[in-house]
């Protein structure tokens, strides 16, 4: 289990080996966020007459694999130039207009929710750059198209 989780970007053997401990069946979480929700990363919500409002985080539940989380995130965060993959693409496009720290507990919550994932499934992390999780579809009617794709005498 330890060794799957540790493929995660800025997951190593210690936060991983403290999540399979501490995490004996994945099967009690109905889901991601209520496993995000277990361990403090979701935001806490004072809702009222159908506006959402969303507080800081709850910081609810284990405080060591939180932290283990976050200080993960920000080793992912400090090298997000690195790698092309989904998870620094996302951290990246947060940093332009969000704080430092503020990012890094995102980050924390996302793989949160990356490693529930992971030990539900029982499969590795496909960090595949962000490039090729799309397939590249061809678009008509939207300006710029002739700039990616090419105009019709270039397919010709």
């Amino acid at each position: 289990m330890a060794r799957r989780l540790m493929t995660v970007p800025g997951i190593g053997p210690i936060t991983a080996s403290a999540l399979a401990a501490s995490i004996q069946d994945i099967s009690t979480f109905s889901g991601s966020r209520e496993f995000a929700a277990f361990l403090g990363l979701t935001p806490r919500q004072n809702s009222s007459g159908g506006k959402e409002r969303l507080g800081r985080v709850s910081k609810m539940g284990n405080r060591y694999l939180r932290k283990l989380l976050v200080v993960g995130a920000h080793a992912v965060l400090f090298h997000r130039k690195r790698s092309g993959d989904a998870l620094r693409n996302w951290a990246d496009r947060l940093m332009e207009t969000k704080p430092f720290k503020l990012v890094a507990v995102a980050t924390a919550n996302k793989l949160a929710r990356i490693v529930f994932a992971l030990m539900r499934d029982a499969t590795h992390y496909a960090g595949t750059p962000a490039y090729q999780q799309h397939r590249q579809r061809p678009r008509t009617g939207i300006q710029g198209d002739d700039d990616v794709m090419g105009t019709d005498e270039d397919r010709s």
